[in-house]
């Protein structure tokens, strides 16, 4: 599950969004929220008639997007957000749960009408399928401990010092060529190299936003650590987002979420989202 956190991707996250003026989300100091869908890029083209129901297809077992809760109930981001969407356009709303691989068969068989999975946008998939608009982005996070006196990350800074990253993945070819002075140590999980970062192994560790954050407010962090610089978003690397996944028939659906989503993130209600099941932010 982590690699495909790692490969989460959607549109650039183009900036932050102050929760205050999102609605006043919370009490006190503003808190800034990634925006997750640009509110000022309205989608071009409207649909050509009414979306009366969606059934909707995801799997069970990739907390926080989708997961079963502990009353056994389908939760997380992405089951909220197939309610919103089915709210914004008064459409009757299903879920159902398919095994990851089987999700493509389940929707070209007709089980279901929409993906919502957190699938990888790629080149491959456009030509198979209708995508929506990118719904979000996992950045890439250097993590450090506490003590180590780390926060300013630079070229110059981490020159010589030691990195923990995932062997083979996005974060190690990013880090080759933009931080070609770093001496990197290579692990096999996400978690390995955090783990190697708390116990002084390395200087810091490199890996995908969200695992960082959940990681960092667990137990196994022993509350040693912290993020470290800021968010490395660049798609080159990092892809391009991730979005719902629908049949190449169903141009007018298509539309009809990405207007839906639009209005959900022009709102609010997308910053709402991602502050109830990202309560560490990743961004």
């Amino acid at each position: 599950m982590v690699n495909r956190a790692i490969l989460l991707l959607a549109a650039l996250w183009l900036g932050c969004l102050s929760a205050r003026a999102q609605g006043g989300l919370l009490p006190g100091d503003s808190l800034l929220v990634p925006l997750l869908i640009d509110p000022e890029r309205r989608p071009d083209i409207r649909p050509t008639q009414r979306i009366s129901a969606i059934r909707f297809l995801t799997e069970d077992d990739y907390p926080p997007f989708h997961y079963l809760g502990p009353d056994g109930a389908l939760t997380g981001f992405n089951i909220d957000l197939a309610r919103a969407i089915c709210a914004e356009l008064t459409a009757n709303c299903t879920i159902q749960t398919r095994r990851w691989d089987l999700l493509f068969d389940a929707l070209e068989a007709r089980a279901g009408d929409a993906i919502i999975a957190s699938h990888r946008i790629t080149p491959e998939l456009r030509q198979r399928f209708e995508v929506s608009m990118p719904v979000y982005r996992v950045p890439a996070r250097f993590v450090g401990r506490k003590s180590g006196g780390l926060r300013a990350i630079s070229v110059a800074v981490l020159a010589g010092r030691k990195v923990g990253v995932v062997g083979g993945s996005a974060h190690e070819a990013y880090l080759n060529a933009l931080f070609p002075r770093v001496d990197l140590l290579r692990f096999p999980t996400a978690e390995r190299a955090l783990e190697a970062m708390r116990r002084g192994e390395v200087d810091l560790s490199f890996v995908d936003g969200v695992s960082a954050a959940f990681w960092l407010n667990g137990s196994e962090s022993l509350s040693c650590c912290d993020f470290a610089g800021g968010a490395y978003t660049e798609s080159r690397f990092f892809g391009e987002g991730a979005g719902l996944v629908m049949r190449k028939a169903d141009v007018n659906l298509r539309m009809a979420v990405d207007a839906a989503m639009w209005k959900i993130a022009r709102s609010g209600r997308m910053a709402k989202l991602y502050l109830k099941h990202f309560p560490v932010p990743f961004h």
